[in-house]
């Protein structure tokens, strides 16, 4: 892990094109800003955790066939 200290106001710059500004430092508190192209996905780490343990949930459930799901749009005569 690289570590770095910045001030207020100061980047630092990943690769061509991510760049991390530390916006403001309070109390024990630091809010950054990032640049990145929008095909980058950037979440909070608590987010991210999340996020992958709802893909853990997800693909551990069974996979509905396709016989029920034609059950559940079949059309009813009446």
């Amino acid at each position: 892990m690289l570590i770095l200290t910045r001030k207020s106001g100061e980047s630092i710059t990943i690769g061509d094109d991510v760049k991390i500004t530390v916006i403001e430092v309070k109390g024990k508190q630091v809010r950054i800003g990032i640049d990145a192209p929008r095909s980058y996905v950037i979440h909070r780490e608590e987010v991210y955790i999340r996020i992958q343990e709802e893909n853990k949930r997800a693909a551990a459930e069974s996979p509905v066939s396709l016989k029920n799901l034609k059950g559940l749009f079949s059309k009813k005569e009446g």
